[in-house]
């Protein structure tokens, strides 16, 4: 057996501090500060511009691991951990209100986001890095617990029928990176970049006046931070990828990605290979954009850009499939250039 994903962590994380990277500085945005951190399992990099570029970056740093300690459910101290262990009040206001929005996410997906598939993940060894494939009898008796209609909002806080557990991974980084984006706002910074793993976050533009370059990885060739399928130029903007090359391992010669599919509680098998989401501050921001590309990864191409066509949230997307196509939605056509050595053919979607 096989693990993959710390390798291909790294190489992410430097494949977006070279496509982020800034020219020279023009006045009055002379100060830059840039923290990287380590949390929520991925490397987080953090870089603002302007006077309080400091303050806003430290800041930053802080609600990070606020954050952390308050949503890992690898934390036995923390909210999500004591929720699971069952006690309700764990969840304060900004705990339930997160958990009340993963709710309405899931319903509007049709199921396909759900935070409640937490045993699944342990059982197919995602969450603690102890890799295996677990039986169908394992997953079958796993499955009844799962699904939101397991969890219940109450006056005290947050209950969970016996059995179900939560996990908000799948929503936390985006979170974290709403947070960073007001942070952004109260200091005033005038430009900024903060990279939470796959979660992006563009402030203004760059200090040369150009777009922010946001690269989506190759799927196929997870391990070359220089394989690129193309580039995406963004202002103001968060854009989050989901694929099933962040974090996966073979074993006897097959391989089991960790983005699992409710309905069967296997890895989901939709025909896409990678899905990235791009959305503003006003229409859902990176907690939508997180929620989103992993349900849309799970659903697939035609039923993912149904979802999209409905209108019922404002977004955008670039699919990418196993037959070698990207499929981008045209509003943000204008702003995707495919490599071309990449070998996908591009497609606009309306």
């Amino acid at each position: 057996m096989k693990s993959k994903r710390l390798m291909a962590m790294l190489m992410a994380a430097a494949a977006a501090a070279a496509l982020s990277g800034c020219g020279t500085l023009i006045s009055p945005d002379e100060a830059e500060e840039s923290v990287q951190v380590f949390a929520m399992d991925t490397v987080m990099i953090c870089s603002t511009y302007g006077e309080n570029s400091s303050d806003a970056a430290f800041a930053s740093e802080d609600e990070i691991y606020r954050l952390e300690a308050l949503l890992s459910r690898t934390r036995e101290d923390s909210a999500v951990s004591r929720i699971n262990s069952g006690d309700a009040a764990a969840a304060d206001e900004e705990v339930r209100a997160l958990i009340e929005k993963a709710m309405e996410y899931s319903q509007a997906t049709g199921g396909a986001f759900d935070i409640t598939l937490a045993p699944v993940s342990s059982a197919w060894g995602f969450t603690e890095d102890a890799y295996r494939v677990p039986s169908q009898a394992e997953l079958d008796e796993l499955l009844t617990h799962v699904g939101m209609e397991h969890v219940h909002l109450t006056a005290d806080g947050v209950e969970l029928d016996a059995g179900t557990q939560i996990d908000l991974g799948a929503i936390a980084k985006g979170y974290a990176s709403d947070v960073v984006a007001d942070l952004y706002e109260k200091w005033d910074i005038p430009r900024g970049l903060a990279r939470l793993g796959g979660n992006i976050y563009a402030k203004g533009t760059r200090p040369d006046g150009g777009l922010w370059r946001v690269g989506v990885q190759d799927p196929a060739n997870p391990e070359d931070s220089n394989a690129l399928v193309g580039v995406l130029e963004l202002s103001d903007a968060f854009a989050v990828t989901s694929g099933g090359y962040q974090r996966y391992f073979e074993d006897n010669g097959k391989t089991y990605h960790h983005i699992i599919d409710p309905a069967t509680g296997y890895p989901a098998e939709s025909g896409l290979t990678s899905v990235t989401v791009v959305s503003d501050r006003a229409s859902g921001g990176g907690t939508m954009c997180d929620a989103f590309s992993t349900a849309l990864f799970v659903m697939g191409e035609e039923k993912a850009l149904d979802f999209w066509r409905t209108g019922g949230y404002d977004f955008d997307l670039v699919l990418v499939t196993q037959d070698g196509r990207v499929l981008v939605t045209e509003g943000i056509a204008d702003a995707f250039t495919l490599d071309e050595g990449s070998g996908y053919t591009c497609e606009t979607v309306s």
